[in-house]
Formats: C-alpha cells, structure tokens, sequence
C-alpha cells in the first residue's frame, strides 16, 4: 500500500499560467494570504467561471485517490439509512439513486433501476423536429432509441486500485450497460481504442494516471458529460473528440496541455474546445460506394432487356433534412461547415442525379429551397416537379411561408405526363370524416399536427401505364404512435380513392407518329401501379409497418394507445392495395436514420404487388464507415436519413387482372 501512495502522491502537476498581475487566488478568486498557495497548483489560477468549475472538480477528484474512494465514501456516509442496500448518488446526474455493492474487493455502484435510461441533460424531448432525429441532447423515448442494455448496475469504481494495463480483451469493455465509469488514480499509461464500446457512458474519470495521449475513438462516447483526466501527462487533445456534443466538463488541469487548448477552456468553458475540435477535424476518408443491388438472376435480367414489351421505372426516397432544422442545437456532433446548406445542397443534387431514377420522392424540401434551387436545378436535368408545404404555413406571412418544409415529387417529363396531383393534409382530412367524432383526441393529437403527403397521378408519355405516386411525411413523435396510424390510415383511404377515380379516365389520343400499340385500360385502381413512399417515422416492428405489409390491424392494436379514432378503432384498419415494402425481399435495412440517439429503418418505398415487381434496391451504408462516425449529417453524407432506391418491373396487365384483390376478414375479430 506504501507504494501505490508513493505512486499517487508522486504524479508531477503542471500549473495553469499566472494571471491578476501575479496574485495568487484560491479557486474562488479570493487572494490567498501570505504562507497560501492555490489548491494543487504552485501558482495562480486564471479565474472565470468556467475555470473555477474546472478547479472545483478538479480538487474534488483529487481528493477521491484512495481504493474505491467513492464507494467507499458513500457507504459510510449512507450507514444511517435503513435499507437492505445503500444508495449512493452521482454528483453528476440526477436522481434515481445507486446503491452500493462489494463484490471480490471491487465495490461497484450499481442501480436499483434496471432501465439504465440515461439522462436528458434537462432539456426537453419535445422539440418541433419531424424527423426522427431528435436533439441529441434532448433525447426522445422511442422505443427504438439506443438505451443501455438492461442491468441491474450501471457504475463501476474500479479507482486508485493500482491498475497498470487495460488490454483490449478486457472484460470491462463489455459491461456496455455502463454510465459511469472511475479508472482514477491507478497507473495506466494507455487507454485502448476498445472503450469506445462502451457508448452508453455519461462520466469517465481517467484522472492520476500516466496517459500521455487519448484514442480518438473516444469521440464514439458521444453520452459523456464528464470526461476527467486530471493530474496525467496529455498534451493535446484528439480532434476525434470534438463529437462529445454533450460534454460539460472536460477535467484538463495538471496536464502539459497545448496552451491554445487550454485558453479554450480557461476563457470559455469545455463546450467552446469542443466545438473547436469538432470544426478542425481532418474529414475523414468517404464511405465506399452504395452498390445496387440487383435482386433478379443473371438470365432475368438480360432477358429484360430484350423484352421490348416490359415497362421498368425507378424510384428515389430521400428525406434531405431542410436548412431551418440543421442546427447545431440538434446536430451538435456535425462540423458547423457540414451543416450550412451551403455545403449540404450540393451533396444532395449529387445524390439524386447519381441514380437518375424516373420518380424523385423528397421529404423536407424547404418552399424557397424547392423554387430557388431545386426546380431549376433539376429542371435542366430534365425533371419536373409537384409541392407542398405543411399546412402551418396557411398561418404565416409570405417571409415565414418560405422557411416551411413540405414534400416534392419529381419526375422525367420525357418520359411522363403528370395528370393530377392531390395534396393530403391529414388534419384537414381527418376533420371531414363524419365518423371522427370532435373528441379531445382529435383535437389534442390529430389536428394539432401539420404533417402532409402528396399523390399524383402519371402516364407513360410512349405506353400510357398510368401510375400512383404517393410520398409521405408522418409525424415523428413517438408518444404519437396512435397518430401515425391514422395518418397513414387516412393517406392510404385516399390513394384507394384517388386509384379508382383514375382508373375510370378514359385512355388518352394516340399520338401524332408510328402507331403503338393501345394505352392498356384498368377496371379498377388496384390494377394501376401504385407506389407509396417517404419517411413515416415507424420501424419495421411498429403497427404503420403491419398495416400496410398486411393490410389490416386489430383496432385495439398497442400503437393506438387506447384513443378513439371512430371506425379506425371500433373496426380495425384495412386495405385492399397488396403492398410491400421495396426492400422486404432481402430485409430491410438496417438503418435509413443515423444519429448519435437513434438508428434504424424509417424510410419505405411501397408497392403494389399485384402488378410490379422488384429488380434492384440501392445497399445499406458500409457498416465498417458506420462503426467509426456517430451520426448523419457528416462531412459525405448531407442528411441524417440516406437515400433509399428501388428499380420496379411493370408486370403484364392480363397477370394482375387474372389475381383478385385480397379480401381481408374484420380485423377486429382477427
């Protein structure tokens, strides 16, 4: 024990520089009396705020060198309380408490909690974002948010224990259920690049050791608050850091740290070198290509190309973030240079024009970015296009209209003929129908949001196929699971509408030239081609996705949340489209939303499988790329969603007419 205080007591310290003239202060910006000296240091503190925060922690964490100082500390200070264990209490986060256990020497602070939901950082959850993408720092409850797994501990003292090494292999590194993890005092020299696995970590305390540099895998913890390292030997600061969006301390004091670093933090606090380091980053090297991936055999695919007789249009789906929601608020992780719209746009255009798909379908297109950049853009591509902006914008002046997102459908006018386009604003939908009762849940959920979808009908310029294009925006809130259901409800009601309208139109003229063969008739809106895209903000296991794979859902379904919603609830929801999700054949991706808070598959591109077919889908994102960035947008990807793409085949008229629609049992009874 002699010796690892020797150790301890041994760790050289490098003092801040003088300030107020050579007067030495205490870390109150009191000065100190003669025979004095500032706590730890041999000279006088620069004293802001900021600092003085810094030097408080600082003489607190000193002040933890003994063997599971912390454990230990809150046990004896919890031995008056009567309970079968001894809670402990994070100075770092709020309540619920931790309680003590001693286990083979190492007292671990465990939770009592077996949730291990992080905290929020105070802020609230319910920020106007429609995107999934919730502020980093206000983290939304989704049930697919990235939570720490469940365990009955959440905190590890493993502290002034005279640790040397931590290899790779290391058990610790799969405790990925931590938040709070105290290396302190002990003798390390390195910290390998493997404690980025442990990403569910709010406070890191790697003070009194012998660390001369950090991993830059470490901005992977993109939870930290804290980050101490203290009393070490750490001269510069890895840029990689500077995704720590959430971080309020980092404890440099008593490192030989680059002076410009630590002014940083001595004049304006950690969150001022973090966004330092987050701008300076070198950009890291591009994710390889997204391959398409064909789905038909090598013998399909060439006799498809031989077949003058079969019809083969693309679809592109892309919600490209709008300018008003790129912040640094929300995205506090993106160099502030990856989110000016400046830079974003010209990723975007790249993008769509990349895969030259027949059908663009956009999602937060904002209105002046449609008409300023967008229309001319991809109008000399030789596209034309249909919007709408979210119905708030009927309650603003001209100037804040223009700052509205909404969604846009474009489409090569050389191949297709727009016939009608029919705006969906679900609110003012749900408002007409006489079975939806002016109930507190209409009023407090359905018509307080703004969400929209656009559907259009097209021609074949040369065949006259007619198509159903539908693309969607449903709200992103998951304490509105049950509003979700009723917008997409609504939205496929109309396009059954819609399709069965335009089924009835008479087939065009023939047109001047060679004749061609007759534009085919449909009976019904089922035998159309129907495609229904864009983010709806649901993951594959959610009631939006079972309804519109299966075609009906109970209407006491969970997602419902016990609401009224008149016959959506009394009889179940229902559809006669015979949809699938474009990438259900090979699985859907594993993410089309990427952040820090959240990653999974939002984005759908539907179709009607009674008369297409799937050829060709664009790959998921390089997963080696995604192991080492913590979230969309970033220097090569402009949006927090990425594209998806699919390549459909028009099956023969007479095969869809020859399959009846489905015919679904109530599934209120089902």
């Amino acid at each position: 024990m002699q010796s690892l205080h020797h150790h301890q007591n041994s760790i050289p310290h490098y003092p801040s520089p003088p300030s107020n003239g050579g007067v030495s202060v205490n870390v109150l910006g009191q000065p100190l009396g003669v025979g004095q000296s500032s706590p730890g240091s041999a000279s006088s503190q620069i004293i802001t705020p900021h600092w003085q925060q810094q030097l408080l922690k600082c003489e607190m964490i000193r002040a933890s060198r003994s063997p599971h100082h912390r454990a230990r500390a809150s046990a004896m200070a919890s031995r008056t309380v009567t309970k079968s264990a001894i809670p402990i209490t994070n100075p770092n986060k709020p309540p619920p408490e931790t309680v003590l256990k001693e286990s083979e020497g190492v007292e671990n602070s465990i939770s009592p909690s077996t949730t291990g939901e992080p905290s929020t950082n105070g802020a609230s959850s319910n920020v106007n974002h429609p995107s999934s993408t919730v502020a980093p720092v206000a983290e939304a409850p989704r049930p697919t948010a990235t939570k720490p797994p469940e365990n009955s501990w959440s905190s590890l003292d493993m502290g002034g224990v005279q640790i040397k090494n931590l290899p790779p292999t290391s058990g610790l590194f799969s405790f990925t259920f931590l938040i709070n993890l105290y290396l302190n005092h002990n003798a390390l020299a390195t910290i390998p690049p493997e404690v980025a696995r442990l990403r569910h970590l709010e406070l890191l305390d790697l003070s009194g050791n012998n660390l001369q540099t950090l991993p830059p895998e470490m901005g992977m913890l993109t939870k930290l608050k804290e980050l101490y390292l203290f009393d070490n030997h750490i001269a510069t600061i890895p840029p990689e850091l500077g995704t720590l969006h959430q971080l309020q301390t980092l404890g440099i004091e008593g490192n030989p740290l680059e002076p410009s670093l630590k002014a940083i933090v001595q004049k304006e606090g950690t969150p001022a070198l973090i966004s330092f380091l987050r701008d300076s980053c070198p950009i890291p090297a591009p994710p390889p290509p997204r391959s398409l991936r064909d789905l038909l055999a090598p013998g399909e695919r060439e006799a498809l190309h031989e077949d003058p007789n079969i019809e083969v249009f693309s679809v592109l789906c892309f919600n490209i973030l709008c300018e008003m929601y790129a912040t640094e608020r929300l995205y506090g992780y993106t160099p502030s240079w990856a989110l000016e719209w400046s830079y974003r746009r010209d990723l975007i255009m790249a993008e769509l024009l990349k895969h030259q798909a027949d059908f663009l379908c956009l999602q937060e297109v904002q209105t002046a970015q449609y008409e300023e950049y967008f229309v001319p853009k991809l109008g000399s591509a030789g596209y034309e296009g249909v919007y709408y902006p979210k119905s708030r914008y009927k309650t603003m002046n001209e100037a804040d209209r223009r700052l509205v997102d909404g969604c846009a459908i474009f489409f090569k006018k050389s191949r297709y003929q727009l016939v009608e386009q029919h705006p969906l604003e679900f609110s003012t939908v749900a408002m007409q129908r006489p079975d939806f009762k002016k109930t507190d849940d209409m009023f407090n959920r359905v018509l307080i949001r703004s969400d929209i979808a656009v559907i259009c009908l097209f021609e074949n310029i040369e065949t006259g196929t007619r198509h159903v294009i539908a693309n969607a925006h449903i709200c992103w809130d998951p304490k509105y699971s049950d509003v979700k259901l009723v917008q997409v409800a609504l939205l496929v009601d109309e396009v059954e509408k819609v399709a069965n309208s335009f089924a009835k139109y008479p087939p065009r003229p023939p047109s001047d030239g060679p004749p061609v063969k007759p534009p085919p008739t449909y009976s019904d809106g089922t035998k159309i081609p129907i495609i229904i895209s864009g983010d709806y903000n649901s993951v594959p296991g959610s009631g939006v996705y079972e309804f519109l794979t299966n075609g009906m859902l109970p209407g006491d379904h969970p997602d419902f949340l016990s609401h009224s919603y008149g016959r959506y609830t009394s009889d179940g929801l229902r559809h006669r489209l015979g949809l699938k999700s474009a990438y259900a054949g090979i699985g859907e991706l594993p993410i089309t939303n990427y952040t820090p808070s959240f990653h999974g598959a939002i984005d759908y591109i539907w179709y009607s499988t009674a008369n297409l077919s799937v050829n060709a889908v664009l790959s998921e994102v390089d997963r080696g790329y995604l192991e080492k960035v913590v979230g969309f947008p970033d220097a090569h990807n402009p949006s927090d969603h990425i594209p998806i793409f699919s390549e459909f085949r028009i099956k023969p008229l007479r095969d869809a007419q020859a399959r009846p629609p489905p015919v679904f049992p109530n599934p209120s009874h089902a």
